[in-house]
């Protein structure tokens, strides 16, 4: 299977190991990854803050970048909802390129649905032996409706303990420009998802967006917590104690 790797701009710039990780899974799971250069962001950001013109545009790009694709694989379940939900959307039946991206929308997918849904694996082989807590963001619940997939993973990996996070479903506070429009109410909402991370006595907060992890990442940090964060193809790439 020919797959694309959408690296997202967040981790393009600050996680750039975790487009290191879903490459090495998905190549030992017999894939075939490729990275088109020629990517670029997805337009989440423009949409969500009125600029539609120049989200149509950037909607069109990502098509013709990842057509010729069996499958494009996202490590973020927001860009990934983001194609699938909202370039249909944008690119309106009877448009120039609606035909394209209805067609390849449904190709577009979270590296976990992606592993179960497609590949049809739920154990990639992976060891983390520590305890680990996951969160789930809010584009993964409520948008792919990825439901346990992520955990179901988790629980395969050897040596990991996998803790249940309280008010795991509650959004984390960064939403994006949300953060930056609302920032007293996002480390309010950010600062009850630390308490209940720490309340676990995890060592790892484990999210499937970095966005997300970033968010509470630097709170914990700032707290001297001493939690690591680590997006999920990061834990389902390693094979080797640590």
């Amino acid at each position: 299977m020919r797959v694309a790797l959408f690296i997202t701009c967040v981790n393009d710039t600050l996680f750039p190991g975790t487009g290191r990780a879903v490459v090495s899974l998905l190549r030992r799971l017999g894939c075939e990854v490729d990275f088109p250069a020629a990517q670029t962001c997805c337009g989440q950001m423009h949409v969500n803050t009125g600029y539609r013109e120049q989200g149509v545009r950037l909607a069109k790009h990502f098509t013709e970048v990842f057509a010729d694709y069996d499958a494009v694989v996202a490590p973020s379940g927001s860009c990934a909802a983001m194609v699938r939900e909202q370039y249909p959307r944008l690119v309106r039946t009877g448009s120039r390129g609606a035909a394209a991206v209805a067609e390849l929308a449904p190709r577009v997918h979270d590296l976990s649905e992606f592993l179960l849904d497609v590949l049809e694996v739920d154990d990639v082989g992976a060891y983390f032996p520590h305890r680990v807590t996951y969160h789930p963001t809010c584009h993964s619940l409520r948008s792919l409706h990825l439901g346990d997939k992520p955990t179901r993973l988790l629980r395969n990996v050897r040596g990991l303990d996998l803790i249940p996070l309280g008010g795991a479903e509650e959004c984390c506070g960064f939403g994006g420009t949300f953060s930056v429009k609302n920032p007293a109410i996002s480390a309010a909402m950010c600062a009850d998802k630390v308490r209940n991370v720490l309340d676990t006595g995890a060592e790892v907060l484990c999210a499937a967006d970095n966005s997300c992890l970033m968010h509470i990442g630097g709170t914990m940090k700032r707290q001297k917590t001493g939690v690591r964060i680590m997006h999920l193809a990061e834990i389902l790439a390693s094979t080797e104690e640590r």
